[in-house]
C-alpha cells in the first residue's frame, strides 16, 4: 500500500514538473521553436541512413530494408524520449555536483534521485524525433506485414518502456562519475557515440560485440528488442534477459547513486 501511495505521489509530482516546464518554455517561444528546428535538422541527417538502406537495398541477416526501418525508427523514437526526459537533467546533475547546489536539493521532501533525474522536462526538442520515429516504425511494420494485433502492439509498447528504463540506467552513468572526477566530458562523448551507433540492427556487429552490447552494457536492448519481439526473432534467453535487465540495472544504478552520495562533499564546505 505504501508503495502505491508513493508511486501516485511521485507521478503527481512528475506531472507538476511537466506543467512547470511547459509554462517556463512557453515564456521563451522563440527558443522553443528554434529548438524544434535544430532537432529537425539533426533528424534530417539521421534519415540519411534510411536513404542509404533503401538505395542499396541492403539486407542484414534476412532483415529487409522495411524491417531495418523499424529499428532506425525505434532508435529515433527513444532518442526523443531520452532528449525529453533525461538529457538536460543529466547535464544539470554534473553542474549540481560541481557548484554544490545539490545541497539545496537534498533537503527537499522527495527522492533526490527522482528530483535530479526528471526535474526539467524538455517539450519542444523531442517532438520531431517522437513523431518521425513513430511514423517510421509504423511504415516498416505495415510494409513488413507484421500483424497489427493487440498483443503485438502491447508487447512493443512494453519493450519501449523497458528501453526507456535502460536508457536512463546507461546514460546517467557519465553524470554519476562527476561525483568522483572533475571532468567527465570524455565519458559523456563515449556514451553518446555508443548511443548513436545503436541506430541499426545489432546483427551488423560480430558475435562478441552482440553479446557485450546485450548482456554486459545492454544498449542493444534499447533499439533492438522491441522490433525483434514483434518479428518473433527474439530468443527465449534474450526475452528473459530483456525483462530482467531493467530491474537489475536500475538496482545497480540505485546502489551507485547511494555510493556517490557518500563521497559527495559540497563545494561550499
Amino acid at each position: 500500500m505504501n508503495f502505491v501511495i508513493e508511486l501516485r505521489r511521485h507521478l503527481y509530482i512528475l506531472a507538476l514538473f511537466a506543467k512547470n516546464s511547459v509554462i517556463s518554455q512557453m515564456e521563451y517561444r522563440f527558443n522553443f521553436i528554434t529548438g524544434i528546428f535544430v532537432e529537425t535538422a539533426f533528424l534530417m541527417a539521421k534519415l540519411l541512413y534510411v536513404v542509404v538502406v533503401y538505395k542499396t537495398n541492403v539486407h542484414i541477416d534476412g532483415l529487409t530494408p522495411d524491417i531495418i526501418l523499424m529499428f532506425i525508427g525505434t532508435h529515433i523514437l527513444l532518442t526523443g524520449i531520452y532528449m525529453g526526459f533525461f538529457y538536460n537533467n543529466f547535464q544539470r546533475l554534473t553542474d549540481y555536483v560541481r557548484s554544490g547546489m545539490l545541497d539545496l536539493m537534498m533537503v527537499k521532501p522527495i527522492s533526490l534521485q527522482f528530483l535530479v533525474s526528471v526535474r526539467y522536462i524538455e517539450v519542444g526538442m523531442p517532438i520531431p524525433n517522437i513523431i518521425a520515429g513513430s511514423v517510421m516504425v509504423t511504415i516498416g511494420w505495415i510494409a513488413s506485414e507484421i500483424p497489427f494485433t493487440f498483443v503485438n502492439i502491447a508487447l512493443f509498447i512494453v519493450f519501449v518502456c523497458i528501453a526507456t528504463i535502460m536508457t536512463y540506467c546507461i546514460m546517467i552513468i557519465p553524470s554519476l562519475l562527476s561525483f568522483w572526477f572533475v571532468n567527465t566530458s570524455a565519458a559523456t562523448e563515449i556514451f553518446s557515440s555508443v548511443w548513436d551507433a545503436n541506430n541499426m540492427p545489432h546483427l551488423i556487429y560480430n558475435k562478441w560485440i552482440q553479446r557485450i552490447g546485450t548482456f554486459i552494457i545492454p544498449v542493444f536492448i534499447i533499439t533492438n528488442f522491441a522490433p525483434l519481439l514483434v518479428l518473433d526473432k527474439l530468443t527465449r534467453v534474450e526475452l528473459v534477459w530483456g525483462i530482467l535487465a531493467p530491474i537489475v540495472f536500475f538496482l545497480l544504478i540505485r546502489l551507485l547513486w547511494r555510493r556517490a552520495l557518500k563521497v559527495y562533499s559540497s563545494s561550499n564546505l
